[in-house]
């Protein structure tokens, strides 16, 4: 009897390691989902941005008066098992301050030192209430730092070069989101050039681009070119800021084919194809990851009498206007003033158009929303305004559109250019 119990018990444990899974897997067995991972997978390495490798850096400013290009998305992340009453990250400017560099001016670029301003607002210089470190406007009459702001001359006009340092070092560091026409890199271009004219060294602290992933749009025709598109690129362009100052060094871009003594602290962790969740919004019309993925597509917009949402909750998700048809275009909403829109295109007008909220996330450029709404508009020639070439980067795109190609026909005649600009970028690439 007690090795009938023994057989039994062993029996039991036998079916029991059956029923547990040690058996092949069949056909019907159903996979696993995204919370049943197997024991053997490994999590994606966390990305760590430039700011945060605070020991590469810090040596390079420690006994320099520095000055550093920043905005709100300028942080340094703590870790993620702070307390969640204790903010998630600190302001790059207050962390250098506190471990005694001698930050003596902080210039800020579109949108101001926080963040807050209007697209094309014009920014005044001021003081950080918190640190009362002087603030420059890199975004009104001085898109570019003045050789007073960075030396002083008037002792040394004969010979630039041998003028008192007001600025020993730079720092830039501003979270990008690789659009041409996201102004950006153009306050890039020009801090590398003044800091080339005036002998100072410049520090890039790397951030992911979250439209890094592809590369696409008609490239800049020089005759262009503006302060919305600088260079020979095409809208999306596939390099975070690092990447990006190394090929406006390389291709000799800054004025008289100047080179910046530039240094760039790469992002750990990262690749042109990993999804990177912006913690901090950009600016204030590009609130989450959705509009930040249509902004290369919906930005078109803007050189149109189309509203991309500015003045709602939905900025560079939605597209509509008051001409459109709106027995194709079903969905409408009324722009009103808000945080980055004081006075929206089409303010308290009912509009009509499409809502985006809900698309798939883009991997190259739509254009089919611009030319759907181009052909449903009730008065064509006045769709489009002077702003929109400066946008396109050239006057093809509207002369196509108006002309009746499609999106495919549009994008053929890109190629050519977008293969040469894929030889050149590889370059100056940090990341695969």
């Amino acid at each position: 009897m007690i090795f009938n119990v023994f057989k039994n018990t062993a029996l039991f444990f036998v079916l029991m390691m059956i029923s547990c899974g040690n058996l092949p897997k069949t056909k019907d067995q159903k996979p696993k989902t995204e919370n049943q991972q197997p024991a053997t997978y490994k999590q994606q390495p966390k990305i760590i941005v430039g700011a945060n490798q605070i020991e590469n850096y810090l040596p390079l400013l420690m006994g320099k008066k520095v000055g550093i290009v920043a905005n709100q998305t300028s942080v340094i992340f703590k870790d993620n098992n702070q307390n969640n009453n204790t903010p998630k990250y600190t302001h790059l400017v207050d962390s250098l301050i506190s471990l005694k560099v001698n930050v003596v001016r902080v210039f800020a670029p579109e949108h101001g030192f926080r963040g807050t301003a209007d697209a094309g607002e014009f920014i005044k210089d001021g003081m950080d209430i918190k640190t009362g470190v002087p603030i420059i406007s890199l975004y009104s009459g001085n898109k570019k730092p003045k050789l007073e702001q960075l030396k002083e001359t008037k002792k040394y006009e004969s010979d630039v070069s041998e003028g008192v340092s007001q600025i020993d070092v730079m720092v830039f560091d501003l979270q990008d989101v690789g659009a041409r026409f996201y102004t950006y890199i153009s306050t890039l271009h020009y801090v590398m050039e003044a800091c080339a004219e005036a002998h100072i060294p410049l520090i890039i602290l790397d951030r992911p681009n979250p439209n890094g992933h592809y590369i696409d749009g008609p490239i800049l025709e020089k005759e262009y070119s503006s302060f919305v598109g600088m260079h020979p690129i095409p809208v999306v362009y596939g390099m975070t800021i690092g990447e990006y100052a190394q090929m406006i060094n390389g291709e000799k871009w800054l004025a008289q084919g100047i080179q910046c003594n530039l240094t760039v602290i790469p992002v750990k962790n990262y690749t042109h194809q990993t999804r990177y969740h912006l913690p901090i919004k950009p600016s204030p019309n590009l609130p989450n990851d959705k509009a930040i993925n249509l902004y290369p597509s919906l930005c078109f917009f803007e050189g149109t009498n189309v509203s991309a949402g500015r003045g709602t909750d939905k900025q560079f998700q939605i597209f509509g206007s008051p001409f459109l048809d709106n027995t194709i275009f079903n969905f409408t909403f009324t722009p009103q003033p808000n945080e980055g829109a004081k006075h929206p295109k089409y303010q308290n007008v009912l509009c009509y158009g499409t809502d985006l909220t809900q698309t798939e996330n883009l991997n190259a450029l739509n254009l089919n929303w611009l030319i759907n709404a181009y052909n449903n508009t009730e008065n064509k020639s006045e769709f489009f305004n002077a702003f929109f070439i400066k946008l396109a980067g050239t006057k093809k795109l509207q002369q196509q559109i108006e002309a009746g190609l499609s999106e495919v026909e549009i994008k053929e005649t890109w190629q050519e250019g977008l293969e040469i600009f894929k030889r050149t970028r590889s370059n100056y690439l940090i990341y695969k």
